[in-house]
């Protein structure tokens, strides 16, 4: 079985969210309301809601469930390096639980950032056009993709240029080289799911 969301079978109130594309808050507020069905994790406060919960939920509320179906996490890549953005393509295909696309400009990242609405951006630092920087700051600016989580990458970087990149906005970076794992690891964490796809 894939970990994704088609076959996923309990969500977080921040997946259901995605899923509904509705607010987090208005998820919350439904559970709490008892409109839609779920249940707390034992001593935590943590909302989970399964899987045929939130379909009834969709359904009766007129929400398309095809987003239910795919579910797929979508992650850019932006790197001009394309021997890495392959390898990590890869791996990430073959987890099953990913959709990928990349691009090798900031310019064309920022196109695609809101063609695309990525859940998690793979950005590298160093870009030939505009530097990582100003596209996290770009990304941002947008209150839409405030759930955009962006990993940023880099060969060479000072300690206070990292400062700068999670000024910018950025939720975590990584030093090149890197093992694509140890990537695959902190994408997951950012993006709330499983660090291993369920075997």
């Amino acid at each position: 079985m894939a970990g994704s969301m088609a076959t996923k079978t309990v969500f977080t109130t921040g997946e259901a969210a995605k899923i509904c594309k509705v607010s987090q808050q208005t998820i919350i507020r439904c559970f709490d309301s008892g409109q839609l069905k779920g249940f707390r994790v034992p001593g935590s406060r943590f909302r989970r809601i399964p899987r045929d919960q939130l379909y009834a939920f969709m359904r009766d509320n007129g929400i398309p469930t095809d987003a239910l179906e795919s579910g797929k996490r979508k992650i850019l890549i932006v790197d001009d390096d394309e021997e890495l953005v392959e390898l990590i393509s890869d791996v990430l295909e073959k987890d099953g639980r990913f959709e990928v696309r990349s691009v090798n400009n900031g310019f064309a990242a920022g196109m695609m950032v809101k063609e695309y609405r990525p859940d998690l951006i793979v950005l590298d630092v160093m870009l030939p056009d505009i530097n990582g920087k100003e596209v996290c700051q770009r990304v941002r600016s947008d209150k839409t993709m405030d759930d955009v989580r962006i990993i940023c990458i880099s060969g060479m970087v000072e300690e206070d240029k990292v400062g700068e990149l999670r000024e910018a906005g950025a939720d975590d970076f990584m030093q090149k080289p890197f093992e694509v794992d140890k990537l695959i690891v902190r994408m997951c964490q950012l993006l709330d799911i499983e660090a291993v796809p369920a075997a």
